[in-house]
């Protein structure tokens, strides 16, 4: 396994202290120190300037710290030169004293969490220091004070084990700091960890042995290295990456229970072997200081996770896509709101925000809701609520107003939901069916939820882009739409379904070449039901896909059926219409693909018709109608020139044949802009190489002059109305 680089310099700094103490003379000692912690301090400049730290200043202070540690060797090594002995205090003391101070600070700013003063770990920092320093006082400095007289000797001998007690305060949370630690953050560790052990060895040990000493001094040498390494590694740029939320996990509880236990540890100690001679002005300023300081910190606590539960519930209570009140808290007051009171609420369903997710992809849909939504709370009252139910569904409720200013609200609302959205280089235009049901005399809020989604799904159908109130008679529409749908279901299943066929011919000679398959139902006891009524709910519901595979099976096997008849007047293509939800299904190329082996009708002899609608959006169902012509299927865009993108969508779909709209043929005798757009559209067929079949020709003269233009295929009640499969045949020849 490949060693890393910064691994080196805790070898090197172990390898520093066992080369430390194997040296024979104090001159090779102080020498050797002084080099090391000499090139520590240049190492760490290297890394600052190299590394660009985020706390650059920390660093700074971090390496002001080593350098006075290493100006405190230089002074040992000169006074061992100089005087051959060690005075004390000597201005090495000083700068030892001062190092251990800015290494403190500096660890304290490199570790924290937070900008500024952190103040969870400043008050963990003080109980530790407070427990610690009422030990130190008992233990160091009254038998310090006892046996000497204050001076400076006495000031610098109570110093190292002060400085001792701040490093350990510094470093002992950093030792028990939950999650993961980058490399500079281990050898800040390692580092600290070998100083603060060397430190208080030095400060509460009464004498050293020679080799204890050495080995106290090789400490700091590892100490040095480690720091140096540190500085180096690049995870310096910051040490801590991933701030993490404060965690009162079970290292920090020991810890400063430990620390507040110390108090009442040394009272029983000091009773115990003194025989009840305890300085109980220590013990009472220590004990009280800690008190404070842990109710500080346990207030600190308990105000974080108050604000944290305060967040959680306002997380909980808002959606993340849109910030908006999500479905829980709009049920929540609609609850609470719903009492009988003037009250409504406003369902809204996006029309068109699908074909926008399938066009352009679900980034752009999620920012045209984010934009939605603000418009929403931009055109509504501070005291409404709003809320994202779910995917392309809104909810408002609304107190206190009148029916009237209910309606200028949901025209606010439609209004602002269908100006067009620039999103990058995209216009994205939806618009928004509106249901609006009353709470009056109501207090169930699902029953004014369900009022107002069924005045929704009215709103749906009667068109996009209006709003429309709740009434009772929507409720047995409903019924009978759903009855509908269950009896469509079992139409399916028993054969109650039909297809006619209405012939597409030639002009002027009238000669059969396709017919298109048309699904008729006669339920059997409401007679002939329109595909007008059914097919959109056949959409709605999602049965269209059964429908239409029907409908397709039927058609293609009885377009093999007769081909194989040998007739010659038998049609040459058979044209079925196809959905939008249908080419929105991926599978659907398959299918077809399939249909037509188990028919034996070839690609070409199928067509499909799509309408401008059910392209315009793009996506999936444009890839399923160029699925479909790499098969060989024929395409044909039906009720052309009605929508307001015809000729652009021939340049994104790939299209055989341009079916025009009857509303371009009724007034094709006459003169006026549709016998313009008629002519128009031929010029283009015929530019483009497609097609041209006009549709609704009910009379000879339309028929004439449609030929006159230049069509050459024809459709309509004057060549024969849908019929069964087996009165296709004898129509043919000329029916004129």
């Amino acid at each position: 396994m490949r060693v890393r680089i910064w691994a080196l310099w805790p070898v090197a700094g172990t390898l520093a202290c066992l080369a430390y103490v194997a040296l024979p003379t104090e001159n090779e000692h102080v020498l050797l120190s002084a080099g090391v912690g000499a090139l520590a301090v240049v190492l760490a400049f290297t890394g600052i300037r190299r590394n660009r730290p985020v706390r650059r200043g920390a660093w700074l202070t971090f390496t002001l710290g080593l350098a006075a540690c290493v100006a405190g060797d230089l002074g040992v090594a000169a006074n061992q030169f100089a005087l051959g002995y060690q005075p004390f205090p000597s201005w090495a003391d000083g700068c030892y004293l001062i190092g251990y101070v800015l290494l403190t600070a500096a660890l304290f700013a490199l570790t924290r969490h937070r900008r500024g003063l952190d103040w969870t770990r400043f008050l963990d920092m003080a109980i530790i220091a407070t427990g610690l320093g009422l030990v130190y006082w008992v233990l160091v400095v009254v038998p310090v004070a006892l046996d000497a007289e204050p001076s400076l000797a006495y000031v610098v001998t109570l110093g190292y084990p002060t400085a001792a007690v701040l490093l350990f305060a510094a470093v002992v949370p950093l030792i028990v700091r939950p999650g993961p630690r980058t490399p500079s953050l281990w050898l800040l560790t390692a580092g600290s960890t070998v100083c603060l052990a060397a430190s208080a060895f030095y400060s509460l040990a009464p004498s050293l042995t020679p080799l204890a000493a050495r080995l106290v001094s090789g400490g700091f040498l590892f100490t040095y290295l480690c720091f140096a390494g540190a500085a180096l590694h690049p995870t310096a740029h910051n040490p801590l990456p991933r701030p993490s939320a404060e965690r009162f996990g079970p290292a920090r509880l020991v810890l400063l229970t430990g620390s507040t236990l110390l108090a009442p540890t040394v009272l029983i100690t000091e009773g115990v072997h003194r025989h009840g001679h305890v300085d109980w002005l220590a013990a009472s300023i220590g004990s009280i200081l800690l008190f404070l300081l842990v109710m500080a910190r346990l207030s600190g606590f308990v105000t974080t996770v108050q604000h944290q539960s305060g967040q959680l519930e306002t997380l909980a209570m808002t959606d993340g896509l849109t910030g908006l009140a999500n479905r829980r808290r709009f049920s929540d007051l609609l609850t609470a709101t719903v009492d009988g009171r003037s009250m409504h609420l406003l369902m809204l369903d996006l029309d068109g925000f699908k074909a926008v997710n399938d066009r352009l992809g679900h980034g752009i849909g999620d920012r045209l809701l984010q934009v939605i939504a603000d418009r929403l709370a931009s055109v509504l009252r501070h005291t409404d609520l709003v809320a994202r139910l779910g995917g392309d569904e809104f909810a408002v409720v609304i107190s206190d107003v009148t029916d009237e200013e209910v309606d200028a609200i949901a025209e606010r609302v439609t209004s602002a939901v269908r100006r067009p959205v620039e999103i990058g280089e995209h216009h994205v235009a939806v618009g928004t069916s509106v249901g609006v049901a009353s709470g009056a005399s109501i207090s169930d809020a699902y029953e004014v939820l369900r009022r107002a989604d069924v005045a929704m799904y009215a709103s749906k159908r009667a068109g996009a882009g209006r709003h429309h109130w709740y009434s009772a008679d929507l409720d047995d529409q409903a019924g009978d739409e759903g009855r509908l749908i269950d009896d469509l279901r079992t139409a399916l299943d028993t054969g109650q379904l039909r297809v006619a066929y209405q012939p597409i011919v030639t002009l002027p000679d009238g000669a059969l070449v396709a017919v298109e398959a048309l699904i008729r139902w006669h339920h059997p006891e409401r007679g002939p039901i329109s595909p007008a009524v059914f097919i959109p709910l056949a959409e709605q519901t999602g049965i269209i896909h059964e429908v239409g595979a029907w409908v397709l099976r039927t058609a293609c096997a009885q377009a093999g059926a007769w081909r194989a008849s040998s007739v010659d007047v038998a049609p040459r293509r058979v044209s079925v219409n196809v959905s939008a939800r249908q080419l929105a299904d991926p599978g659907f190329a398959e299918l077809v693909a399939s249909v037509l082996t188990e028919t034996g009708l070839f690609p070409y002899e199928l067509v499909v018709e799509v309408t401008e609608t059910a392209v315009f959006g793009g996506g999936q169902a444009v890839r399923t109608v160029k699925r479909l012509h790499e098969l060989g299927v024929r395409i044909a865009l039906d009720d052309f020139g009605t929508g307001h993108s015809s000729l652009g969508l021939l340049q994104t779909v790939p299209v055989d044949i341009l079916k025009v709209d009857k509303s371009f043929v009724d007034h094709i005798t006459t003169e006026g802009r549709q016998a313009v757009i008629a002519s128009a559209l031929i010029q283009v067929s015929q530019g483009l190489g497609l097609e041209a079949v006009a549709e609704g020709v009910e009379t000879a003269d339309q028929a004439d002059e449609l030929y006159r233009l230049g069509y050459r295929l024809a459709q309509g009640y004057l060549f024969g109305r849908p019929v069964e499969a087996d009165e296709v045949l004898p129509a043919r020849g000329s029916l004129r």
